[in-house]
């Protein structure tokens, strides 16, 4: 059995290393960032709190369909949420990143290796998942800061067009 430590380092670069989970946690962040309001924190806490559940199911070896597909969904459709500045009640939209971050928490608890520690490894994740997040929004408040919301639009396309690139690879 590993570490505390050894199992939270191990959740913790899950998602840092894998290219489909940053693109969709830092878009999370660029959007609750450009809408802005509550949604600044529902969308980033909706999205760490389903992640966890996804998680936790996956640790457990229950099977979710579609995981790697509502991965690529979710990039694809955080980009287009983004590129349209789509600005809902924050509840839908916390339930929306929400419902995608199920299949993002299922895919870390299942990758979990054998040994680690499951609260350590998924408080790592989690994170690691928050950290994304405030980037995101960094991101965005940056480009405010600059006066270029205008682009962020365009970050938006980008991120849903390497969202479509994923499924090719």
């Amino acid at each position: 059995m590993m570490s505390p430590l050894a199992s939270f380092d191990a959740g913790f670069l899950h998602p840092l290393l894998g290219l489909d989970h940053q693109l969709a946690m830092i878009a999370v962040g660029v959007w609750s960032g450009q809408i802005g309001g509550r949604m600044i924190w529902a969308a980033p806490l909706g999205f760490m709190a389903m992640m966890a559940v996804g998680g936790a199911v996956g640790m457990a070896g229950v099977p979710f369909p579609f995981v790697e597909g509502g991965i690529i969904a979710s990039i694809i459709l955080f980009g287009c949420l983004i590129a349209s500045a789509f600005n809902p009640r924050p509840w839908v939209g916390a339930t929306a990143v929400g419902a995608f971050a199920l299949f993002h928490g299922h895919a870390h608890g299942v990758e979990m290796q054998d040994g680690n520690l499951g609260f350590w490894y998924a408080a790592g994740f989690v994170l690691a998942t928050g950290l994304l997040h405030l980037a995101g929004i960094a991101l965005y408040k940056a480009l405010e800061w600059q006066r270029l919301q205008a682009q962020v639009r365009w970050i938006g396309v980008a991120i849903s067009l390497a969202g479509v690139g994923l499924v090719f690879v």
